[in-house]
């Protein structure tokens, strides 16, 4: 970093995008776009003479695709790259291996015909940028908050946009648990870890990953071919079953846990960004403070920002046993560190040891 600003480097063919990205990130004071290039090769002269803190890297270009380049890139010099591309359900497949081959996380390009979601999605793009340049302290051994300065001007909705708080009145114990998992930058290989670690009975888990509309989708058919549990995207009233992860769809609505009598289905719903996003972990949570209290357990693992750690406290408040993955194993020890300074954590656990310490407190 130049002046304690995240140097970029913005890699797209479209003129336009690269414009607009520019113009985007540069609205936020932390950020300066250090160039803009049309394609790899422009890319590597690039990084030749200054090597960025992140690079947003389109997936379809000329003379070389971002995939390709992505995987060069990282076998010769390693830099936190966010994919970036106009995300389709066959494009989602292809974001997904560039996520396996190193990238850190994705967004979407911004539609530029879309006014009234504008100022949304580029508050968007600059977290997921400024994510990635934690995520890259995080590699080469400095403190986690070195490399991004607090600044969150805009507001925030919290929890309380879309369900009251959970009352103090005790949730009946019921036979079955219901587990459930959020997770933001870097969480899709975290999560991919976790999951294939369960046996194929495990409780009924649902999960919150923040990540872009269709990818959610391509995200839980890759985790069903993996594990051993069943893995779907959630759709609006499926039940909580034994055997079974329910990925949050992502995009434009939220996930929340609801009961009825001994069972737990879930409810899929639009809603505001709530801590600055949608689907929301603090959303799922205190739905689960809610509807489960101490028939939950609830685990928030890497990724920037404070999304669940509210929602955490109100869990292990309604009773529920609480873990927050450690700092050596996250990408960004951002939304589990804030959940340990709220106290509500009641275990801190690296990532290694997740599966097995959930399912003993399921069992409990």
């Amino acid at each position: 970093m130049k002046n304690g600003k995240i140097r970029v480097l913005v890699v797209d063919d479209s003129a336009s995008v690269r414009h607009m990205m520019t113009a985007v990130l540069q609205e936020d004071r932390d950020i300066e776009v250090m160039a803009a290039a049309a394609d790899p090769f422009s890319a590597a002269r690039a990084i030749q003479a200054e090597v960025p803190d992140v690079i947003t890297l389109d997936v379809e270009m000329p003379r070389m695709d971002g995939i390709t380049f992505l995987r060069k890139l990282m076998g010769q010099c390693p830099v936190p790259v966010v994919m970036c591309s106009s995300l389709t359900e066959d494009g989602s497949e292809t974001l997904l291996q560039a996520m396996e081959a190193g990238a850190v996380d994705v967004i979407l390009k911004p539609k530029m015909g879309v006014a009234d979601h504008l100022a949304e999605h580029n508050m968007q793009i600059r977290d997921v940028v400024k994510a990635a340049a934690r995520a890259r302290a995080r590699v080469r051994g400095r403190p986690a908050g070195h490399a991004v300065r607090p600044h969150t001007p805009e507001k925030k909705l919290t929890a309380d946009a879309m369900l009251p708080p959970p009352s103090s009145r005790a949730m009946s114990r019921t036979t079955e648990m219901v587990l459930c998992l959020g997770a933001s930058t870097g969480g899709t290989e975290a999560l991919s870890q976790v999951l294939r670690a369960l046996p194929a009975n495990a409780p009924g888990i649902v999960v919150v990953q923040h990540m872009p509309e269709n990818f959610t989708r391509a995200f839980a058919r890759r985790l069903d071919g993996l594990c051993e549990v069943d893995v779907k995207e959630a759709s609006d009233g499926d039940a909580v079953l034994r055997g079974q992860v329910l990925i949050a769809p992502g995009g434009g609505k939220h996930t929340m846990l609801e009961r009825q009598g001994a069972r737990y289905h879930v409810s899929v719903r639009e809603g505001p960004l709530v801590s600055r996003h949608r689907p929301s972990v603090d959303v799922l949570f205190r739905s689960a403070a809610r509807s489960a209290g101490s028939n939950a357990v609830g685990v928030i693992m890497t990724g920037m920002g404070d999304d669940g750690a509210r929602g955490l406290l109100e869990m292990k408040q309604a009773g529920a046993i609480t873990f927050a993955q450690d700092e050596a194993t996250s990408i960004v020890f951002g939304m589990p560190k804030e959940a340990i300074a709220r106290g509500a954590a009641d275990h801190v656990i690296p990532l290694g040891q997740i599966a097995r310490q959930m399912l003993g407190a399921a069992n409990r």
